[in-house]
């Protein structure tokens, strides 16, 4: 009942000094706002790079060369990877390496009837779809076929069947694209459809990704100075990367170190790493508010406990007792935090959601963080309160009683 009856005087004292009560609210307020959406804008940033590597797929691994073992020499015929060291690769991982490919790209204008565009070329093994999440909504994907006897097919997305030919089904229809100094007509074979996400939204422009058989960018021979692959995802990417380096390494009869290796997920962790360490660094920073807003509060309890003095003294003498008054004020500087705590937290949020808003990112807030922010305003509040508190508790009720 006496915590209840100490609640609603606070409340009240509260009440009667909005603007002075406020003002002192103000540093926890932008201190636990700017805690909350830096929190959050990094949980979201987060969340988008995640979902784009298990697009692109976790277990993606990049093998290439060591350039800086190439630097003085130059690179050698005798360091390319060559279709028999593929071979290779897979007759000795063939549980490990379920998709390997040469890393081949390229990129050509092209004009539709009055419509141009830029298609970007990624050269891709058969069956690459099963492995890059994307449906294929019309046709098919470049098979086995189309890379043995290096069929000129190509498989556009739906964003550019429509820009090219105004129709979501373009299969059999042809685009004329420039391929080693000559023009190619390619067949389109496949038309696929993916989630979109936040990089497409940066590409203003008329340039779409699409896939041919890899043989179709190899100039001159069939070599390649790198492979991408997707390995056994219930092996360790690290380990499975090391041994695959060091095996073709061996067959090719180089140093152990000449091949290197970067897998999707290690990258992902990296990227993870980064941006978490970066929120909470920026997190801290934008703490010490709390701390200022603590003082703040301290000051106001100060003039509040010199201001009620003789109220005070009135308690004391009716039987309030040291603690009750101790409590009286305690409860007054948490709930001035508290308060302060919750609108900070309805700011950050709206921060966050704006400028995910903003970004086209869904925003994501962590509960526990929410909880922790509104705990940490009300600790703030009662330890920056303590002093005036206890000064106000120690007061000696005569002299308390004469105070004009």
């Amino acid at each position: 009942m006496l915590l209840l009856e100490n609640v609603k005087l606070a409340l009240s004292s509260i009440k009667m000094n909005k603007m002075r009560s406020f003002l002192t609210m103000l540093g926890i307020i932008i201190g636990i706002s700017s805690v909350i959406a830096i929190t959050s804008i990094g949980a979201s940033a987060e969340a988008v790079v995640n979902k784009e590597f298990q697009s692109f797929g976790t277990n993606a691994m990049y093998l290439y060369m060591n350039w800086e073992m190439t630097a003085d020499s130059g690179i050698q015929y005798s360091d390319l990877i060559l279709p028999e060291d593929i071979d290779a690769l897979k007759a000795r991982f063939p549980e490990d390496i379920l998709y390997v490919c040469p890393s081949l790209y390229g990129s050509s204008e092209i004009k539709v009837g009055r419509v141009k565009g830029k298609l970007e070329m990624e050269g891709v093994a058969a069956d690459y779809n099963k492995f890059y999440r994307m449906d294929m909504v019309y046709g098919r994907m470049i098979n086995e076929s189309d890379i043995q006897g290096k069929r000129e097919r190509i498989v556009i997305d739906e964003k550019a069947s429509r820009h090219f030919f105004n129709k979501a089904d373009s299969v059999g229809e042809k685009l004329v694209v420039r391929l080693g100094g000559e023009n190619k007509e390619l067949t389109i074979v496949g038309v696929y459809r993916k989630e979109p996400s936040i990089f497409d939204k940066m590409n203003t422009g008329s340039s779409f990704i699409t896939y041919v058989p890899y043989p179709l960018l190899q100039i001159g021979d069939d070599t390649a100075v790198a492979l991408m692959l997707y390995i056994n995802g219930e092996k360790n990417p690290t380990e499975l990367g090391g041994e695959i380096t060091r095996y073709l390494s061996r067959i090719k009869d180089k140093d152990p170190m000449f091949y290197k290796f970067e897998s999707a997920e290690a990258q992902m962790d990296m990227i993870n790493n980064v941006l978490g360490t970066l929120s909470i660094a920026i997190g801290a920073i934008a703490a010490i508010s709390l701390v200022v807003g603590g003082i703040g509060i301290m000051n106001i309890m100060l003039v509040s406990v010199t201001e009620r003095t003789r109220e005070i003294g009135i308690r004391k003498s009716l039987g309030a007792r040291t603690k009750d008054i101790l409590t009286q004020f305690l409860i007054e500087s948490m709930i001035l935090a508290g308060i302060g705590g919750i609108i900070g937290t309805a700011l950050g949020i709206g921060i966050a959601a704006a400028g995910m808003g903003i970004a086209g990112v869904a925003v994501i807030i962590k509960p526990l963080t929410v909880l922790i922010a509104v705990g940490f305003s009300a600790m703030v509040g009662m330890f920056f309160g303590l002093y005036p508190a206890r000064k106000a508790a120690k007061l000696n009720p005569i002299e308390a009683l004469r105070y004009e």
